[in-house]
């Protein structure tokens, strides 16, 4: 897991009346109002004016730049959609975005949803952005997340690209220093901050514009994923999934929903079944060693074991390998139905910090995941009995720090 040593700016802080520069849409969408738009409606909620005129601000201020949009390495639907919305309100400002992440598309829905909208998305592994021009770009953007699950900022951040803008719903994984920052960790999804945006005149959407149609389409995935297909979902949520509603291509999403688990989640679904223990309403599972482009199955084999009678909480993890980039981790989810659990400071006090102050995972409502670097102990695993030894020095210690939360009194497991 590599993080940012950036500093953190709320938007809400940002003093207005200090700031000069004039907020100027470009024809024919809206300024932004605490009344009506454009098109008649309601510009709701009204606590997205405040911040959508920051973000104007800002962007009205870098017009004409490059700027690289910056996902996750394993990019969820919410911060695809979310990364396409911001790419079209920053358009209209002459801003030319590339969105990239250095990981891997594996989620059935996630690779469906890019292949049936045409997502414009690139990957960029390490030695690819390395090679890069990287003094053609003038700032980079993080959505949905902060740098923490990104192997590409450091990168960036060496080359000496600034970040301009962050936006995000997680809770804060550090310091971050941006131009602006929006990050509301109460807010159930990014796609529900950037539909606000829409909303508050940043762009208006034309339902008979293809792209408009398809962006609104992988929104409405974003913000039903990332609230347990609504059943997490508050009232904003249901305003910008009422929004959508009127530009969304329903069969498109359904066919995006429909697309089938791959052989390789099966088969970690099955390993999580066999290996798994319960303790206290609590189920583990340890999946052992998994291709890095598999990674994905592990948080749905958890959305899988969370749904077991009498379970609440569900941890899956294994070790996943990228050969190319000789990269070994410990790679962890976590899914629960007990609103009383808080899956970021769980996962940040069962596993802690590496040696410079970085958590090693976090969460938000309901949902979180971990990722350890193995360091030194990576690769070799062409010896099976040293992967097997190495898998359960691994298993057992992930578990001790589980259970220590979980069930303190009888945590310590037995090992002759």
């Amino acid at each position: 897991m590599i993080s940012s040593s950036l500093t953190s700016v709320d938007a809400d802080a940002i003093d207005f009346a200090t700031t000069e520069t004039k907020l100027q849409l470009s024809d024919p969408s809206p300024r932004l109002s605490n009344g009506s738009s454009a098109n008649g409606l309601s510009a709701q909620p009204k606590l997205s004016d405040q911040r959508g005129e920051a973000l104007v601000r800002v962007l009205d201020k870098h017009r004409g730049d490059r700027h690289l949009v910056l996902l996750q390495d394993f990019p969820d639907p919410d911060a695809l959609s979310s990364a396409w919305a911001y790419k079209l309100i920053a358009e209209r400002f002459d801003i030319q975005c590339e969105i990239v992440y250095a990981g891997t598309l594996s989620h059935q829905e996630n690779i469906a949803l890019v292949k049936l909208t045409g997502l414009p998305l690139q990957r960029w592994n390490c030695q690819t952005a390395k090679s890069k021009d990287l003094s053609a770009y003038q700032g980079c953007v993080l959505i949905d997340n902060q740098g923490t699950t990104c192997q590409l900022l450091p990168i960036l951040q060496q080359a000496n690209v600034p970040v301009t803008i962050v936006i995000d719903h997680h809770s804060s994984q550090g310091d971050l220093q941006a131009e602006f920052v929006d990050i509301r960790i109460n807010t159930r999804a990014t796609a529900t901050i950037l539909t606000q945006y829409l909303q508050a005149g940043l762009l208006t959407l034309d339902s008979s514009v293809g792209e408009h149609v398809k962006c609104a389409t992988a929104l409405m995935h974003g913000l039903r994923s990332d609230t347990n297909r609504l059943m997490q979902a508050q009232e904003e949520d249901f305003l910008a999934a009422a929004y959508l509603s009127r530009f969304y291509d329903a069969q498109l999403l359904n066919t995006v929903l429909m697309s089938s688990r791959s052989k390789q989640v099966m088969d970690v679904i099955e390993r999580a079944l066999k290996n798994r223990s319960i303790h206290n309403n609590v189920c583990i599972a340890g999946v052992g060693f998994l291709r890095y482009d598999d990674r994905d199955a592990i948080p749905q084999a958890a959305d899988f074991l969370v749904t077991e009678e009498n379970i609440h909480t569900a941890v899956v993890y294994g070790i996943a390998h990228d050969e190319d980039e000789e990269l070994e981790l410990v790679v962890g989810s976590l899914r629960t139905t007990k609103i009383t659990l808080d899956p970021d400071e769980f996962i940040k006090e069962a596993f802690g910090q590496d040696t410079q102050g970085r958590f090693f995972g976090g969460g938000r409502s309901l949902a979180g995941g971990f990722e350890i670097p193995m360091g030194f102990l990576s690769g070799l695993n062409e010896n099976s009995e040293y992967a097997k030894l190495k898998w359960s020095v691994f298993d057992t210690q992930i578990k001790q720090k589980l259970l220590r939360l979980i069930n303190p009194e009888g945590s310590m497991i037995r090992t002759n």
